[in-house]
């Protein structure tokens, strides 16, 4: 698909410094841009790209002020990454929906399947499976027996969704996800862990979005929950009885453990490690390879392991690197104090 500036201005509501008639079909990085793509600059440490980038059109900030000219058609914006976001859907809705059912694919009698849904190749779906309006259903995806899986939500190869769980409209479960396996519940009995049965489930509210691989298990009783709008990378864990509330977002490698509650609106780096039965309240952000392990009550940023407050944190690794020498000066000091002590008794 081929864009103007004019249009894609007239689309963000944004203002045109340059040719309005320049066309892009692509999208690229603004330091490896190249003639008919669209760029965007939103950090301030790339600034010096644009002025030597080859793209064709770049979407930066209302409050954007080049120090050296431009080559490239800028499109001012209120927030240059949103508008790109922006774009990228826009694109992506136009592509061509998948429809219909694989004639390879497994359906049982018993489950619905809602209009104009995507059932793809070696798919199965299970007894009593409700499929809404729209989805799709990628080849080789296993849905379980009494699972729902609302309105425009794709599941794609691979990912599996175990019996009884629930999938709110418009959420995406990217490849190799695994929803509602068994949480790790074993009780010590004679020496040997039994195993408690996990009788629960997992409920997805809308607008989830599960990265590949992630595991997010069902819970013992009740329901382990990620509300409205949550946003999953890759290779992540959640455990059982977990709560995730809206708007939340985790990066790559984040473990949950059981029965611990999170809050709206967090953010959560890579590789963060949550602690059970504890609870993360609205808008705390965590810095990559935090560990929490009590209650955060307020809203902060923390980083380390166990977590504390971001700047004390810092101030802290400051201190770390210099431990060493601190350690030697000390040794001295105890040294030259014990020298002193002799002195004195003489």
């Amino acid at each position: 698909m081929e864009f103007s500036a004019q249009q894609i201005a007239l689309f963000l509501k944004g203002s045109i410094e340059g040719d309005p008639n320049v066309k892009v079909r692509d999208f690229s990085k603004i330091e490896e841009g190249k003639p008919g793509t669209l760029t965007f600059l939103a950090n301030p440490k790339y600034e010096h790209y644009i002025y030597q980038t080859q793209a064709s059109i770049v979407l930066v900030n209302q409050d954007f002020k080049p120090e050296h000219p431009v080559s490239a058609t800028i499109i001012r914006v209120p927030n240059a990454y949103a508008a790109l976001a922006d774009l990228l859907n826009l694109v992506e809705q136009a592509k061509t929906k998948r429809q219909g059912i694989d004639s390879t694919a497994w359906i049982s009698p018993s489950a619905s399947i809602g209009e104009g849904c995507y059932i793809g190749h070696l798919a199965y779906i299970g007894e009593g499976a409700k499929i809404g309006k729209g989805a799709q259903i990628y080849p080789q995806a296993y849905i379980g027996d009494h699972v729902v899986v609302g309105e425009n939500s794709i599941v794609y190869p691979h990912a599996t969704i175990y019996a009884d769980c629930l999938i709110g409209n418009h959420c995406i479960i990217h490849a190799g996800a695994v929803i509602g396996a068994d949480g790790f519940g074993f009780a010590p009995k004679n020496g040997v862990y039994e195993k408690i049965p996990q009788l629960g489930k997992v409920i997805l509210e809308d607008d989830v979005e599960i990265g590949a691989n992630t595991t997010i298990d069902r819970a013992v009783m009740d329901a382990t929950i990620i509300r409205k709008g949550v946003k999953i990378d890759n290779l992540v864990q959640i455990a059982h009885n977990v709560e995730v509330g809206e708007n939340t977002v985790m990066a790559a490698q984040v473990g949950i453990a059981g029965s611990t509650k999170v809050g709206k609106h967090c953010m959560f780096g890579g590789q963060v490690g949550l602690a059970g039965h504890i609870h993360i309240t609205d808008n705390v952000n965590l810095g990559a390879q935090a560990g929490v392990i009590s209650d955060v009550k307020e809203a902060a940023t923390l980083l380390g392991a166990p977590a504390i407050n971001a700047r004390n944190f810092m101030k802290s690794s400051a201190i770390f690197n210099r431990l060493p020498d601190i350690y030697k000066k000390i040794g001295q000091m105890e040294k030259e104090i014990e020298q002193l002590k002799q002195e004195i008794k003489k």
